[in-house]
């Protein structure tokens, strides 16, 4: 299997190498998160030539900075959204067996404060077991005021009756994204990040290739594929505009994006290993309080947002709404000197046809994928947990164009990701080894592996990154590799220097000290 393979090495000069040298893939995938990797992994697991190429790091954007739930979609069940939470239900059990080390089952309680909570949302939870069928991680239940209490002891006390206990998962969404992206290597895949793609190859009207520019060392490339993937989340329109330009037709914008953002606190504030959920927030909206590796996740909002900043700020009455209702629901409310972090993620939500409003809330989560006229495939939209089904409606669509011959699906369906090991640890606790699954012994066995950092991070594991996981800057270790930025920003700044002198032996290249002191100050700074 492939997690008992020794890890493969990412020096960049090789894959550089790799890249300039003369081939014609058989797919070509522009945009290193979720969905890309996704469809990377498959193409690479039917056997297709594939070559990824992401313009900052894998995972820089939306898919690092999730709610870090593997869910069914409570929401979309309560929209009708049936299909979609069948989909999803049978989705995180695959990804939850394919990643054991990076994904795992999460009890959830839903305090109720009116006498009509508890019936009323039990039930449709009930629906939801029912959809999971043999899919289903646990029994939904009914909890009396003591059993909520004890499931959840900070839970505002005062008007308290009782509540329900689910389940849902829960992930670690930049490790998964970099196991994604280590597997579909293994399998043969060509994925190079900090590589741009700058524009598209027309030959009679139809896509051929792609222009793309080493952001290291500004060496401009041109490659060829047989089919060409634009994956590139919120940022999908502005490749599907050079597409369109290109062939004299108009590409009409298909995202929304909408801002989620979240905030981190100590787990003082939730100590306990079920997440808390509020169904109904004063703003219809639905609100987590989630254990995750030590810390305490506090979120989301769902606003839209015109500019696609690639560090997006969250607003001010984002942040109070956040604290002014975990207030209502947590007898210790945590205010804004408790914040340890704040990060902000842009959703490519899919826009109706018929443009009715700027509400988000209301918007597609489901994903889209269009053919162009020159044979420009793009995806976009969707959620983590259904990344996998993604990818094979991609490769479908490819089928579908002929723009590739047809090879058999459900190839990933079983198919464990590198690391693939049962851990006796939880996404709950705090980071350390455990995160690494089966490789944890290759880690162990580098330079410093007995020298901790802080936070869980040992000097063997910023080797590793810069060895093993594509890492060249501080922010690649200390955001993606290690979560120190989501879960404690005035720690992870700390650490930094030491972590660009490990890296700067690593790599002999810069390793952006600075950029990424100024990017943890924003994570801390309180928007205005």
């Amino acid at each position: 299997m492939i997690f008992d393979s020794p890890p493969l090495p990412t020096r960049r000069a090789d894959l550089i190498e790799r890249l300039k040298a003369p081939h014609t893939y058989d797919i070509a995938i522009i945009g290193g998160g979720a969905t890309g990797l996704g469809v990377a992994l498959d193409a690479a697991a039917r056997g297709f030539s594939v070559v990824v190429v992401e313009s900052h790091d894998f995972a820089k954007g939306t898919s690092s900075r999730a709610t870090k739930l593997v869910h069914g979609g409570v929401r979309y069940l309560a929209q009708g959204n049936i299909s979609l939470v069948r989909e999803a239900l049978h989705e995180r059990t695959r990804l939850l067996a394919n990643a054991p080390h990076l994904a795992q089952p999460l009890p959830f309680v839903m305090p109720s404060y009116k006498f009509w909570e508890a019936p009323f949302y039990g039930v449709g939870l009930k629906m939801y077991d029912a959809l999971a069928g043999k899919a289903g991680l646990g029994p939904t239940e009914f909890l009396n005021r003591a059993e909520t209490l004890q499931l959840q002891p900070t839970a505002r006390q005062a008007g308290l009756r009782g509540g329900v206990k689910y389940w849902d998962g829960q992930f670690d969404d930049a490790r998964l994204a970099l196991a994604l992206a280590r597997s579909a290597a293994r399998a043969s895949a060509l994925l190079v990040n900090y590589c741009a793609a700058t524009g598209l190859v027309h030959e009679g009207g139809k896509l051929v290739g792609l222009h793309v520019a080493d952001r290291e060392s500004g060496q401009a490339l041109t490659l060829r594929a047989k089919c060409i993937v634009n994956a590139a989340g919120v940022w999908v329109d502005q490749l599907r505009l050079l597409d369109g330009q290109a062939i004299g037709r108009e590409a009409k914008p298909m995202v929304v994006p909408s801002q989620g953002v979240h905030i981190v606190v100590d787990r003082s504030f939730l100590p306990t290993d079920h997440a808390l959920l509020v169904p109904k927030t004063a703003d219809g909206r639905v609100l987590f309080a989630v254990p995750w590796l030590g810390k305490t996740i506090l979120g989301t909002t769902d606003t839209p947002r015109n500019d696609l900043a690639r560090e997006p700020l969250a607003f001010r009455e984002e942040v109070d709404f956040i604290l002014g209702e975990s207030a209502r629901y947590l007898s210790r409310a945590p205010g804004p000197a408790d914040i340890k972090s704040i990060w902000v993620g842009l959703r490519p939500l899919v826009k109706p046809p018929q443009d009715e409003g700027d509400s988000t809330q209301a918007l597609s989560r489901e994903h889209t994928v269009l053919v162009s006229k020159s044979g420009l495939v793009t995806v976009t939209g969707g959620k983590w947990t259904t990344y996998r089904a993604m990818a094979e409606d991609v490769l479908d669509s490819c089928f579908g164009a002929q723009l590739l011959e047809k090879r058999p699906g459900g190839v990933t369906a079983s198919l464990p990701l590198v690391g693939a090991q049962p851990s006796v640890h939880k996404i709950s606790d705090a980071p350390g080894l455990h995160l690494y699954g089966g490789e944890a012994a290759v880690v162990q066995a580098l330079p410093g592996a007995e020298r901790m950092l802080g936070g869980g991070l040992t000097e063997a594991m910023v080797r590793f990154a810069a060895r093993h996981e594509y890492a060249r800057t501080v922010e690649d270790v200390l955001a993606r590799r290690s979560r120190l930025l989501f879960l404690d920003a005035a720690l992870a700044r700390t650490l930094a220097a030491a972590v660009a002198e490990l890296l700067a032996q690593e790599t002999g290249v810069d390793p952006r000290l600075a950029d990424f002191l100024a990017l943890a100050d924003q994570y801390l700074t309180l928007p205005a």
